[in-house]
């Protein structure tokens, strides 16, 4: 008897444990529990919005079974600081929990992270881990609005808008858009994260393209079209025995739909004559005036080249043995810059030896030239009374003087001058066609 009551005991025990350990089991799968999401809606509107850090993002709400981590808190710091606008995030979904959580779901500009981030607590509002951007702001437009050309395409192209600040940003088709067309600016923005200042732009042709551009592919300078067989002439320069002579153009004309074996239009066989004096090979100029003619797109033509003769140029004053103005050198005319008035000489006219040389019809010298009227320095007498001396070329007397000077000869110009009272203008710029120099 007894041993069936102390089995009993230690049955009853048993039972009694199995049933206290079921009661500790029950009540620790119950200390984890998980909110339920509803259905997704997507937004009527989607919105741009940053992060700030706060939160992570999941692959569901994160409060729901099964959320994993998309990006982890340092992670969506870090695209919180970041001053790119890929990653700008899209908010286009949301999902709302039992517990009244909102939650988005976004995705960076560049689709590198996508999924849900707590919102706040009331639908339709942004807050928690994200909150609304304008990925644009408004910038004043240029003072010159028409006349640009897209620069390189390869490099910076048309788009809807610019990239990452649209998540429905693509480029536009530029199919059938010529090289050299116009371009006219309408609008102009930054990126609200970089700075960088972008154009929106409209074809001049009334074509219909248009899009924006990052404003440093944009460019005043008409861009050079691809030689090809149907827009080109191939000049060789060759010497007086037909030997290659420095290395070949490619003269590219300006009018469109032009063909192989087409004849140039008067226009472009004046523009390759001029184009094949002034591409001679350094050192050297067309032995003749080029004088092309029945010259046809994709032909190889030669030019005959000479070895070019430089004259020294001085500058005096008529009825005078010294020189008095100053040389001005080809850099400092390209410049706009003049000197001071010194004796020295100048190497800036080339051409064929065997050629006359004629500075009095020479456009540097001619009415409205760089040359044409030089103005010296301040000067003051005793008593202080400032003046200045005007330079003024006279083309008879240079013409005389000069009759028989070929290119290599060394040659003179001359110059008439008065006093002036009066202080010269102190600065070395241009002003209508008198150059101040001193």
């Amino acid at each position: 008897m007894r041993s069936s009551f102390a089995k009993s005991i230690y049955v009853g025990a048993a039972v009694l444990g199995l049933a206290g350990l079921s009661a500790v089991t029950t009540t620790t799968a119950s200390a984890k529990s998980y909110a339920t999401a509803g259905s997704y809606t997507a937004l009527t509107k989607g919105q741009n919005v940053l992060v700030n850090g706060t939160n992570a993002i999941y692959s569901k709400p994160g409060t729901v079974k099964g959320a994993k981590v998309v990006a982890s808190k340092k992670t969506v710091a870090k695209l919180a600081a970041s001053k790119k606008s890929n990653d700008t995030f899209y908010a286009y979904g949301t999902k709302t929990t039992n517990r009244g959580s909102v939650y988005y779901k976004i995705v960076t500009m560049d689709k590198k992270y996508r999924g849900y981030i707590y919102g706040g607590k009331t639908a339709g509002t942004f807050a928690g881990g994200i909150k609304t951007t304008e990925t644009l702001t408004t910038a004043t437009n240029p003072s010159q609005l028409n006349n640009y050309y897209l620069k390189d395409v390869s490099k910076n192209t048309l788009w809807t808008a610019p990239k990452n600040t649209d998540i429905n940003a693509k480029k536009v088709s530029l199919y059938g858009v010529a090289k050299n067309a116009k371009f006219s600016i309408d609008k102009s923005a930054t990126k609200t994260k970089e700075g960088s200042l972008y154009y929106h732009v409209v074809a001049a042709d009334n074509s219909g393209v248009s899009g924006w551009i990052y404003a440093g592919g944009l460019t005043t300078d008409t861009p050079a079209a691809t030689a090809t067989d149907n827009n080109s002439v191939t000049i060789k320069y060759v010497d007086s025995s037909y030997n290659t002579v420095g290395t070949a153009k490619s003269f590219v004309t300006s009018e469109t739909g032009t063909k192989k074996d087409d004849s140039l239009s008067a226009d472009s066989l004046k523009a390759l004559n001029t184009f094949a004096d002034s591409n001679a090979p350094e050192g050297y100029t067309v032995a003749t005036a080029s004088a092309l003619a029945g010259v046809k797109y994709g032909q190889t033509v030669q030019i005959q080249v000479v070895k070019a003769a430089t004259s020294k140029v001085s500058f005096k004053v008529v009825g005078t043995s010294t020189t008095a103005p100053a040389t001005i050198a080809a850099s400092d005319l390209a410049a706009k810059a003049y000197p001071a008035l010194t004796p020295t000489e100048q190497k800036a006219f080339t051409g064929k030896a065997t050629d006359a040389i004629d500075l009095s019809t020479n456009g540097l010298f001619a009415k409205d030239g760089k040359l044409n009227v030089l103005v010296g320095a301040t000067k003051k007498d005793v008593n202080g009374k400032e003046s200045h001396d005007v330079y003024t070329f006279d083309a008879a007397t240079t013409k005389s003087a000069n009759a028989n000077a070929k290119y290599g000869d060394a040659y003179t110009a001359y110059y008439t001058v008065a006093s002036q009272d009066g202080a010269a203008p102190q600065n070395s710029t241009e002003t209508g066609n008198t150059n101040y120099v001193g």
